[in-house]
C-alpha cells in the first residue's frame, strides 16, 4: 500500500476534524517509530459522502477508515489476483447501510457537521495503533468470517468504538471501483457457442454439487464489507423446509429496492449455499458490474443489430396514461442497451439494458419494469443457459394456464419415487395444509408443475401457490414443492397482518402493486372461488400417466440444453443470452446469465403490468381452448 495521505475537507466537513484528529495522532506515533517498508496510516471518513463514483486517490490508499461508530483498518494481504483498495471497501461497506443512510449519502443533499463526532478518547487511538501495527507488521488475524475459501483475499478488521470489540471480514475486489476497477474494450463479447459438457451421472443436471463449489462465504456474507449482505437468517422453528435468507438495499428505478434472496432445501447445509448463489444472482443481475457505460442511442438508430422491445409485450394504454413509474416505449428516444446473442445463429445483438439489468434505469427506458425471471446462474454457460430458459418456460406455463382458465391434470404425489416429496407431503400436512401438484404444461413438453396447498379449515393463509420447471418430472415436483412448504408457516399470519388491506386489493385489484401482493391476496378465503381450476375435485393421475415412461437421461449437459433450444426453435421461438457473470463469479467458476425468448409470456407484477393479457400467446391459446377471454384476476404467484 502507498503512503498517500488523505486529503480532509475543512474543519466542518461531516467527520472531518475527528480525521484530522486521528490521523495527526497516528503520524506522531508513526515518527517515533524505527524505519520499516511499511505503509504509513492514511486515513479518510466513512459514511461523509457518495462513494460511489469518482476516483481518489488518497480514498484508493487509505487503510484506516473513520466512521460515526468505527474505525477500519486494511484492507490487508495481497489479496491475490485482484485485491481490493480502500475505495472498494468504502463502496462495499456503504452499500451495507440502511435505507436512511443510504439515502442521506446518495440522493441527499450532503451532510452537514454537528460538532467534532466521534469524540475520539486517548484510549480509542493507541487501539487503532496497536492494531495499525499488528495488521501492518503480517500478524495473523482471526475472525468469524474467515472461511477456508476466502483464504487469499484482502481482509478488513472493525474496532467498535463502544466496545473496542474487534472483527475481521474478507473483502472482494469491486469491479465497479472508479480507483481501481478497468475498463472492457469496446464492442460485443465473442460468442460462446454450445460445447460439450459430459455430465457426472446422466441423470444428474448440474456439472457439481452446491456443497462443491468454493464461494467465499465470508467474503459475501458479513456485516463489515458482505458483497451480498451483511447477514443469513435461519429458523430452526420452521417446520416444513429448512430455509435460509437474506438481503441487501439495492438501489433502483423506484428508490432502495429491497432485495432478497434465499435458498429451500431439506438441510440448511444445502440451504445456505443455494441461497448464497441466489445472491450471487442477485447481484449479477440487479445492476452490471462491469467497468464502462453501456452503449445508449434510440432503437431507430440501431434497429438493424437490436432486439426490438415491443416484441416481449408492452402494458395496456390505460397503464400508461395512468402509472407514473412507467412510460411509452419510444424508438427515437435514447436508452441504454448491452450486448448479448442469438443462440441459433450466434449473431451479437443489442438488448435493452431494462431487461437484463432489472435495479437500473435510465430517463425514458421505463416502457417495462423488468424481474429477475430468465436469469440463472451455473457452473458454466450451458448449464446457466439451460436453467434461465426452463424458468422462463415455467412461468410462461404458470402464466398462461392461470389467464386462459385452463383446468391442469392433478399429480398423484403418492406415485412419486422420491422420498424427499412425500416426506415434504407429509410435512405440509401436519402442518394443517392439503398438497396438491398439477401438470401445468401448455404447448411445449417439458415438465411443468404447478403447487398447491390448500389449509385444511379454510382459515387464514388458505392457499400457497408455486412452480417448478425441469426435465426430469420429479425434480420439477421437487422444487415447486419446496418453495410452496416454505410459505406455509407465514401464510397465516401475513394474511391476519395485512388483512384490511388485502381486503381491499379483492375488492379493487388495482391496489395489486408488488410480487408480495400477489401471493398475499390468495391467503384470504374469499379468494378460493378464483382457484377453483385448481382446487376442484377431480381424480389425481400417476406420474407415468401424466408424463409417460422416464426418457433416457442424456450423458451431456449440452444435450440437455440443445432440447430444450429444439423445442423452442420448433415453435419459432428465438433465445438470447446476456452474459452478466461479474468478476468476482468468474473466480469461483460461475456463469451467471439472462435469458430472454420474445414471444414467451412474461411474469409480471402489479395488476396494470401485465404484459401477457396484451400479448398475442395467451389469446391463440385461449382461442385453441374454445374459451371467450382471459381470467381478469390478478395471478398468485410467489
Amino acid at each position: 500500500m502507498s503512503g498517500a495521505k488523505a486529503t480532509v475537507a475543512g474543519p466542518g466537513a461531516p467527520l472531518g476534524a475527528a480525521v484530522a484528529r486521528l490521523q495527526l495522532a497516528l503520524d506522531e506515533r508513526w515518527s517515533a517509530r524505527p524505519p520499516t517498508d511499511m505503509a504509513a496510516p492514511a486515513v479518510v471518513a466513512l459514511g461523509a459522502g457518495d462513494l460511489r463514483h469518482g476516483a481518489d486517490p488518497a480514498r484508493r490508499h487509505a487503510n484506516v477508515h473513520l466512521s460515526a461508530g468505527a474505525v477500519y483498518l486494511g484492507p490487508w494481504g495481497d489479496g491475490g489476483q485482484t485485491p481490493a483498495c480502500g475505495h472498494c471497501f468504502g463502496i462495499r461497506w456503504q452499500r451495507l447501510r440502511g435505507r436512511t443512510e443510504r439515502d442521506a449519502l446518495e440522493i441527499g443533499t450532503g451532510g452537514t457537521s454537528v460538532g467534532d463526532w466521534p469524540d475520539l478518547m486517548p484510549y480509542h487511538v493507541d487501539s487503532v495503533w496497536q492494531l495499525f501495527t499488528m495488521l501492518a507488521g503480517g500478524a495473523p488475524t482471526v475472525g468469524a468470517y474467515l472461511d477456508p475459501d476466502s483464504d487469499g483475499l484482502s481482509r478488513v478488521t472493525a474496532l467498535d468504538l463502544d466496545s473496542l470489540r474487534t472483527v475481521t471480514a474478507p473483502l472482494l475486489a469491486e469491479p465497479l471501483c472508479p480507483g481501481c476497477g478497468t475498463a472492457p474494450a469496446d464492442g460485443p463479447p465473442a460468442f460462446e457457442p454450445v460445447r460439450p459438457r459430459p455430465k457426472p451421472d446422466p441423470t444428474r443436471y448440474r456439472l457439481h454439487e452446491v456443497r462443491d463449489y468454493r464461494l467465499p462465504t465470508g467474503a459475501l456474507v458479513n456485516p463489515v464489507c458482505g458483497a451480498i449482505g451483511a447477514g443469513a437468517l435461519m429458523d430452526p422453528t420452521m417446520p416444513t423446509t429448512a430455509a435460509v435468507t437474506g438481503g441487501v438495499f439495492v438501489r433502483g428505478y423506484a428508490g432502495l429496492l429491497d432485495v432478497a434472496w434465499s435458498g429451500h432445501a431439506n438441510s440448511y447445509a444445502d440451504s445456505l449455499r443455494l441461497a448464497y448463489l441466489e445472491g450471487l444472482e442477485r447481484y449479477a443481475g440487479t445492476h452490471r458490474r462491469r467497468f464502462g457505460p453501456p452503449l445508449v442511442a434510440a432503437y431507430a438508430d440501431v434497429v438493424d443489430q437490436a432486439l426490438d422491445p415491443v416484441s416481449c409485450g408492452v402494458y395496456t394504454a390505460q397503464t400508461y396514461d395512468t402509472d407514473p413509474l412507467v412510460q411509452r416505449f419510444d424508438p427515437s428516444r435514447p436508452i441504454p442497451w448491452v450486448w448479448g446473442h442469438v443462440v441459433r445463429t450466434g449473431a451479437p445483438i443489442l438488448v435493452p439494458r431494462r431487461f437484463c439489468y432489472y435495479s437500473s434505469g435510465a430517463p425514458g427506458d421505463n416502457f417495462v419494469l423488468s424481474s429477475s425471471s430468465g436469469c440463472a446462474t451455473g457452473g458454466c454457460l450451458e448449464e446457466a443457459v439451460l436453467y434461465g430458459l426452463l424458468e422462463l418456460i415455467e412461468r410462461d406455463a404458470f402464466v398462461l394456464g392461470w389467464y386462459a382458465g385452463s383446468r391442469p391434470p392433478r399429480i398423484d404425489l403418492d406415485s412419486c419415487a422420491s422420498t424427499p416429496i412425500r416426506t415434504m407431503v407429509d410435512r405440509g400436512r401436519l402442518s394443517g395444509y392439503d398438497v396438491l401438484a398439477f401438470d401445468s404444461r401448455t404447448d411445449l413438453t417439458v415438465p411443468v408443475v404447478t403447487t398447491l396447498a390448500v389449509r385444511r379449515d379454510g382459515g387464514p393463509g388458505l392457499l400457497a401457490f408455486a412452480a417448478g420447471a425441469h426435465l426430469s418430472p420429479e425434480r420439477a415436483v421437487a422444487a415447486a414443492l419446496c418453495e410452496t412448504l416454505t410459505y406455509i408457516p407465514v401464510k397465516a399470519v401475513t394474511t391476519r397482518r395485512r388483512r384490511a388491506e388485502l381486503e381491499a386489493m379483492a375488492e379493487d385489484y388495482s391496489l395489486v402493486q408488488t410480487v408480495h401482493d400477489h401471493a398475499d391476496l390468495f391467503g384470504l378465503p374469499r379468494m378460493r372461488e378464483h382457484a377453483e381450476d385448481y382446487v376442484a375435485e377431480r381424480p389425481a393421475l400417476p406420474m407415468a400417466e401424466c408424463y409417460g415412461p422416464p426418457a433416457a437421461a442424456a450423458p451431456d449437459l449440452s444435450q440437455d440444453l440443445q432440447r430444450v433450444l429444439d423445442e423452442l426453435f420448433a415453435r419459432g421461438l428465438e433465445v438470447i443470452v446476456v452474459d452478466q457473470t461479474t468478476p468476482e463469479q468468474l473466480a469461483m467458476g460461475l456463469r451467471t446469465v439472462c435469458t430472454i425468448v420474445p414471444g414467451l409470456l412474461p411474469i409480471d407484477f402489479g395488476w396494470r403490468r401485465q404484459r401477457a393479457l396484451t400479448m398475442p400467446r395467451l389469446g391463440a391459446y385461449i382461442e385453441a381452448l374454445g374459451g371467450t377471454g382471459p381470467r381478469l384476476v390478478p395471478h398468485p404467484f410467489p
